[in-house]
């Protein structure tokens, strides 16, 4: 996916070289960043970077009392903030790419014609599919949103239709080819933490991928058919497409930048690389189609597309949907990351999280307890570290073994990865997906959350085929052999 920064763990091996803290004790730094964490971000609304300072503080106290020190630490975010440089740089690459295919007049041309060929009533689930598609091709949950996602919030805008509801389904779609595509780096490395076959692994989160998607699908068709096409205002869309087209010279030929996108991530080209040359295709299509210059195309780069480098006056509607974009507008967002990997850094030199779910692996008894317990350990490292690759590793060093004597396949474990830590983190506004989404598309966490239902109800469907495989006699839940450790031939 290279849709953002996953780093391996440093700091576990620092975490257990003092003595280990008692569970009532581990508690306390726990409730008091649950406290900061949805008390200061979710309720309050103070500036999650400033809240997740403190957060790591407060581990990074409790870790001091048990030798751990500030110094190991700093060490330790310093690795991940090294490994996770080409995630970073990806983000920045997004803004970039915003930026230029505004410039180019790209994501002005999606918009027109999702203005021109979009029922209203069809536009949720449409948001939805789409932007799947999108994702799955390309592999990347960010790219997908930072692209298509942002036309879609555009064309939703113009129709006066709930934003919230159509970030829900942008988001739903970006995470299902997330989820789903063999070129997304999540779904290579939850597969390679489990150790479990790739195309395996993509095959065994079906059972969880269909329902939750059929379920997506029919909500946002229930969402969009109360809305009257008729009662939309069609003067202003026929005004904003209008204006569009006068601003903007539009022809096909503007699709290349994401054509090139499609292409890159088909051939397995590097994303950097792939990202690059569509902005740069972008910036040549502003200079020769759009007529800015060389300086304006490169402005629209770096500071964001502004439409007032655009001849004559704009409305204030459309300046809303294409002032964005830019290397700096994605700053912010970089040091979130920043401050995401000092508080993961101090959450795993702490040793909290490996104590308090290290104590739950003895009490199951069951498939779907076993199953359940994993799913909700996994939400709840993700949205303590803010990083998918320490999470995975860090849940199959917990778990792996409690499968392994179940007789349970690696694939079970490789989809409870996925659909607790992949498809949740968005979720939430203090993770670094959180932030780039709802930065991006505009709107909040809380508020696209309901609607995002293809990334919760991964979850449920996850849980419930573990719950009821005595009864359906293990549809959707593989096992080994017990001798041999090969497959069965059913699933």
């Amino acid at each position: 996916m290279n849709s953002r920064p996953d780093t391996g763990a440093s700091g576990q091996e620092g975490s257990t070289a003092s003595a280990r803290p008692r569970v009532v004790v581990a508690l306390v730094p726990v409730v008091i960043t649950l406290v900061i964490l949805v008390g200061g971000i979710g309720v309050l609304e103070y500036p999650a970077e400033l809240m997740l300072v403190f957060a790591a503080v407060v581990f990074t106290v409790f870790a001091a009392c048990h030798g751990i020190g500030l110094d190991r630490v700093l060490a330790d975010m310093g690795a991940k903030i090294k490994r996770a440089l080409p995630g970073i740089l990806i983000l920045l690459s997004i803004g970039m790419l915003i930026g230029t295919w505004m410039a180019a007049g790209t994501i002005p041309l999606m918009i027109d014609y999702g203005l021109e060929l979009i029922d209203p009533s069809y536009l949720y689930v449409l948001s939805f599919l789409v932007t799947a598609i999108v994702a799955t091709f390309t592999g990347t949950s960010w790219g997908a949103a930072g692209t298509i996602g942002v036309a879609l919030l555009g064309v939703a805008t113009t129709m006066d239709i709930s934003p919230a509801i159509t970030a829900g389904a942008v988001v739903s779609g970006a995470y299902f080819g997330d989820k789903l595509s063999p070129l997304s780096d999540t779904t290579n490395m939850s597969s390679l933490a489990a150790g479990a076959n790739l195309y395996e692994h993509i095959r065994h989160m079906l059972y969880t991928a269909v329902p939750s998607s059929v379920v997506a699908t029919v909500v946002f068709l229930l969402a969009g058919l109360p809305i009257d096409a008729g009662a939309v205002d069609l003067q202003v869309i026929d005004s904003t497409a209008a204006e569009v087209r006068g601003l903007f010279t539009l022809s096909p030929v503007l699709l290349l930048p994401p054509a090139v996108v499609l292409a890159g991530s088909i051939m397995r080209k590097p994303p950097l690389v792939v990202l690059f040359v569509s902005a740069m295709t972008a910036i040549v299509l502003a200079v020769l189609v759009q007529g800015f210059s060389p300086a304006e195309a490169f402005a629209a780069a770096v500071s964001g597309f502004t439409t007032d480098m655009l001849p004559g006056d704009v409305s204030n509607t459309l300046a809303e949907l294409l002032d964005r974009g830019g290397l700096q507008a994605m700053y912010s967002s970089a040091f979130f990351v920043f401050c995401a990997f000092f508080f993961a850094a101090a959450l795993e030199n702490s040793g909290v999280l490996r104590l308090l779910l290290s104590r739950l692996i003895g009490r199951l008894r069951s498939t779907g307890g076993l199953v359940t317990t994993t799913l909700l350990s996994g939400f709840a490292v993700i949205n303590g570290t803010s990083n998918a690759l320490v999470t995975y590793f860090l849940i199959n060093d917990l778990y792996g073994t409690a499968f392994a004597r179940r007789n349970l396949h690696p694939v079970n474990l490789s989809r409870s990865m996925e659909d607790s830590v992949t498809i949740t983190e968005v979720l939430m506004p203090w993770t670094v997906s959180g932030v780039f989404f709802a930065s991006t598309l505009g709107v909040a966490n809380f508020d696209f959350l309901p609607w995002a239902v293809f990334c919760w109800s991964g979850i449920v469907f996850s849980a419930l085929l573990a719950f009821l495989s005595p009864v359906t006699r293990g549809f959707g839940i593989r096992l080994r052999e017990p001798d041999t450790g090969a497959e069965p031939a059913r699933s």
